[in-house]
């Protein structure tokens, strides 16, 4: 039940961030190893890029990819909330006197995020080629077209084999040990610090949705440059589609930062940050509200 609350409330979030994700990777890979100065940007900024979106291919675009990143939410929170949650429960996340032990707790929290990393990789693939494929006019990136989630596994399978779902896992579990270190372990002691200066001890949804906005601002500093690498690496495809541009993660940090300068590695952090702060909002206060409502139920 851990895993499945984990799940539900990733999977919920999802519903509400996937616009200023679908924004967030069209920044990304906008001017793709070029400097600024040698490609015309087609987004310039968040809430042009929501427009020509939205003008280009329809209000129904910022949702593109939804399904898959619905997916991914499940997949990737039901094991990295349901660990962590278990190994909360069990003390592993404590010193010996009951209080948060902030070492154990970024431990627990990096094993659990890269685990979702590796469960979550193939939908996290699926989901950015869904997310980036535009109207020509408006295009940036290597472009594919699926019609759907499954017809993306599918395509996926037969031209790039098993090994294709793990496009950029090395990435995604970096990531992810770094993103949800810095999320748990701050929203956890941020609860624990609210608490103990008397902040909203009798609203148990006032305390999460705090300590989970303070959460977000350090995840989003925290994971900005890997998750352009990520991004980029789910894009690439394979090498028969114009020769692989990066061959991993140090290959691509060194060509982004070397083309595209130091702005290249923090493109989409707007969105980025917009995306994960109210994701990471709603998701913690989900998964809180609903372990609360578990706990009670089975007392």
């Amino acid at each position: 039940m851990d895993f499945v609350i984990g799940g539900l409330a990733g999977a919920s979030a999802t519903i509400f961030t996937n616009p200023m994700d679908v924004v967030k990777t069209r920044l990304q890979l906008q001017g793709e190893l070029r400097a600024r100065t040698e490609h015309s940007a087609k987004y310039r900024g968040i809430f042009h890029a929501l427009y020509v979106i939205a003008k280009n291919d329809g209000p129904i675009a910022l949702q593109k990819g939804l399904v898959p990143a619905m997916l991914l939410g499940f997949c990737m929170n039901s094991v990295r909330l349901g660990m962590y949650h278990v190994a909360e429960v069990q003390g592993w996340t404590k010193t010996k006197e009951g209080d948060i032990s902030i070492h154990k707790a970024m431990f627990w929290s990096s094993v659990s995020g890269v685990m979702s990393g590796i469960a979550a990789n193939p939908a996290s693939v699926v989901k950015t080629r869904m997310q980036a494929a535009a109207h020509p006019s408006i295009a940036v990136g290597r472009q594919y077209v699926y019609s759907g989630m499954i017809d993306g596994f599918v395509k996926i399978y037969r031209v790039e084999g098993i090994k294709g779902f793990f496009a950029g896992v090395n990435a995604t579990c970096a990531r992810l040990a770094i993103g949800s270190a810095a999320q748990l372990t701050t929203f956890s002691t941020a609860k624990e610090t609210l608490l103990s200066y008397g902040f909203c001890e009798r609203s148990p949804l006032g305390l999460a949705f705090s300590a989970s906005c303070m959460s977000g601002i350090m995840v989003a500093l925290a994971i900005c440059p890997i998750d352009v690498v990520a991004v980029r690496l789910y894009n690439q495809g394979p090498a028969s589609k114009g020769g692989l541009l990066y061959s991993g993660v140090f290959d691509c940090l060194r060509k982004i930062y070397k083309k595209e300068g130091l702005h290249g590695l923090y493109k989409g952090i707007g969105p980025l940050y917009l995306r994960i702060a109210p994701h990471t909002t709603l998701s913690l206060v989900i998964w809180d509200m609903l372990n609360i409502l578990f706990t009670n139920k089975n007392r």
